[in-house]
């Protein structure tokens, strides 16, 4: 009668799937986000950047772009795709916040305060939102921080 080698498997009796080779790691019970997913989602984030073509500071359609990209996202994959769903109200909420925010920096102005805080929110609103792409395109569930969850 042989032994058999250490690294050999046997067979898994019949009907019943085969066991992974002794040494892999499990497979992850949720995994990761699909490939279309995690485009999707980093379109959610970029997508604000439209806001810097009609101009950020301003209330007119091409200021609200910011709030806008991401919104059409959330409403057409919703309901499809659970990450794109989650990062795109993540989005939602943090273009709103900073939308907010440049709003009551502008209104600052009158203070002097808010030649300060508009180029540190604008700096802030850009870094955040390219490191927030990066994650979601890696398949990570970002988490803007200062953003008010107004949408959930």
């Amino acid at each position: 009668m042989s032994v058999p080698p250490e690294n050999v498997v046997p067979p898994p009796p019949p009907g019943e799937p085969p066991s992974p080779p002794p040494g892999d790691p499990p497979a992850p019970s949720g995994g990761l986000p699909s490939h279309e997913e995690r485009q999707w989602a980093l379109l959610a984030h970029l997508s604000a950047l439209l806001g810097l073509l009609g101009g950020v500071f301003t209330l007119h359609f091409g200021g609200l772009g910011c709030i806008i990209g991401p919104l059409v996202i959330w409403l057409l994959k919703r309901e499809t795709m659970p990450f794109v769903d989650d990062q795109a109200k993540e989005a939602l909420n943090f273009n709103i916040t900073a939308a907010i925010a440049f709003i009551v920096s502008s209104l600052l102005i009158i203070v002097l305060i808010g030649i300060v805080l508009l180029p540190v929110v604008f700096i802030a609103w850009i870094v955040l939102i390219i490191i927030a792409a990066i994650k979601a395109n890696e398949g990570e569930r970002y988490r803007y921080p200062f953003a008010l969850r107004l949408i959930k």
